[in-house]
């Protein structure tokens, strides 16, 4: 009986060990819990394009604007500004798994083509045709819509943003295939790299936030021009980032709604 008896403490006092483990096991996971930040249904969001996507100087741009007035609209996301200044399609394709497959996203915009289209009549000899082919830059984009979609990513393309002249740009192409003296002289060749895109959305049946048309359209309307939507004759404004981002403000929620049926 002795015997048995020392046997039953030692279960008693095995079984009440475990219970303190286990209780402090339990606890410190809830307590590591309650540290960490409760996983959200947060969205991730690439941009991806140029210098007019890229962030300026104190410059607030579109990325930024979407990162604030999302979540206050109930749409928790993350945007990751993956833009750089002078790229074209070519070097988009080329830094696409680094710079937007890398990070996992939920919806991808894409902005390309006043680099693409840029005729550099400023090098010695001038430049005779466009850094990147109309014709490339249709693939190049497709390229990367196709990969987006193979991992069920969704897309926004835009257009690019028309441009305007400044006394420096002038001085740069002020050249053939450019007019200078036209008001829509720095646009001869951009515009056919617009209606590319406009294409390729219809066709690839994906979102498209049409800058180039909007630009153009508020230069119509009375005592406004699209200058005032520049900082440069190039990149856009204050003005012109909230104007981007207007715009694309429905499309991502649209879009978002869409993927989450």
């Amino acid at each position: 009986h002795r015997q048995a008896e020392i046997m039953m403490q030692r279960t008693a006092r095995f079984l009440f060990c475990c219970s303190l483990l286990t209780g402090c096991l339990v606890g410190s996971a809830l307590q590591a819990a309650d540290q960490e930040p409760e996983k959200s249904d947060q969205t991730t969001i690439v941009t991806f394009g140029d210098s007019t996507t890229a962030t300026r100087g104190p410059l607030v741009v579109y990325s930024m604007i979407l990162e604030k007035e999302l979540p206050a609209a109930g749409v928790p996301v993350k945007v990751v500004n993956s833009g750089i200044g002078g790229h074209t399609t070519h070097q988009a394709v080329g830094r696409f798994k680094k710079d937007v497959l890398q990070h996992d996203p939920d919806l991808v915009v894409i902005q390309y083509g006043i680099n693409d289209s840029a005729v550099d009549v400023w090098r010695d000899p001038p430049a005779t045709q466009s850094r990147v082919s109309v014709e490339q830059y249709d693939a190049n984009l497709r390229k990367m819509i196709k990969q987006l979609k193979e991992k069920q990513v969704a897309v926004i393309l835009m257009t690019p943003n028309s441009l305007r002249w400044i006394p420096r740009m002038k001085k740069l192409y002020g050249k053939p295939p450019y007019d200078p003296e036209d008001v829509q002289g720095f646009n001869v060749l951009l515009k056919s790299y617009a209606a590319a895109v406009r294409k390729i959305a219809k066709e690839e049946h994906v979102p498209l936030v049409d800058v180039y048309a909007a630009f153009e359209n508020y230069d119509k309307q009375a005592n406004q021009a699209a200058d005032d939507l520049l900082l440069d004759g190039m990149h856009p404004n204050t003005e012109g980032q909230r104007m981007v981002a207007d715009l694309l403000l429905p499309q991502i929620k649209a879009a978002l709604a869409k993927q989450g049926q």
